[in-house]
């Protein structure tokens, strides 16, 4: 199964990817979580730490610098961009480099095409794309299997959430679950119910444990696991490890 995280800059798709990746993990499949992100940040939120976030991130530029050789398939991807984040997720930093390899994974595909073409066999990849619908817009129906649209009840981010969720249906690009984030008041989730009717909704209420996780630096399931926010995701997460759920 391959699922893809979109949304608006600071709408919370990389924590929302984060506690689901977790939680589809302790349900005992492999899961690979895959940071497309320009500014990749998922390690923070998956719990492996500043130091080693910012390794995997570093490791992407020595590639430009000529310092670091390139991975010609997908299990050296894993290999040398990845690290084993807690509950058995393996992250790997595929984001863009200036100086791509033609054909090779590790640097001379796009998030797109790697999720295309890679051939992932039982793991279940979740893709946190870069902020905003740059990637979104080059992805075809046989991409993805499920795509979460995560946005909170302000203008901007309700916009770019239906623009994101109109792409989704004219091009056939899978599942379309929308996650209203850090959402307040009946007022918050009747203003985004207005503007997704007939799609498929998961409330994930405020809670002050995301906002504290992230100026610790910490992973919201390692912080606070009981957390009304981080309950939401992993029951989604639940629904999305079932194989009803995939077909």
């Amino acid at each position: 199964m391959k699922l893809a995280v979109v949304g608006k800059g600071g709408s919370g798709k990389t924590t929302t990817e984060a506690v689901i990746a977790r939680a589809v993990a302790r349900t005992g499949v492999r899961v690979v979580a895959l940071d497309c992100d320009t500014n990749p940040n998922l390690g923070i939120s998956l719990g492996l730490g500043d130091d080693e976030t910012e390794r995997l991130a570093g490791m992407r530029q020595a590639i430009d610098e000529g310092a670091q050789e390139h991975a010609p398939s997908w299990d050296e991807l894993l290999d040398v961009f990845g690290a084993d984040a807690p509950d058995g997720v393996r992250l790997a930093v595929v984001s863009a480099i200036e100086n791509p390899e033609p054909g090779c994974p590790c640097c001379g595909l796009s998030p797109e095409q790697l999720l295309r073409s890679a051939d992932f066999g039982e793991d279940v990849v979740i893709a946190d794309f870069e902020a905003g619908l740059g990637t979104l817009t080059r992805l075809e129906g046989s991409h993805v299997d499920v795509v979460l649209v995560v946005l909170e009840a302000t203008a901007k981010s309700v916009e770019v959430g239906e623009r994101a969720a109109d792409l989704v249906r004219r091009h056939g690009i899978g599942r379309l679950i929308v996650v209203a984030n850090q959402v307040h008041d009946d007022a918050d989730l009747a203003a985004v119910r207005r503007r997704f009717p007939e799609t498929e909704i998961v409330v994930v209420p405020y809670d002050d444990s995301i906002v504290e996780a992230d100026r610790r630096g910490a992973a919201p399931l390692d912080l606070r696991p009981d957390a009304p926010a981080v309950r939401a995701l992993a029951e989604l997460a639940g629904r999305l490890a079932t194989p009803a759920h995939q077909s």
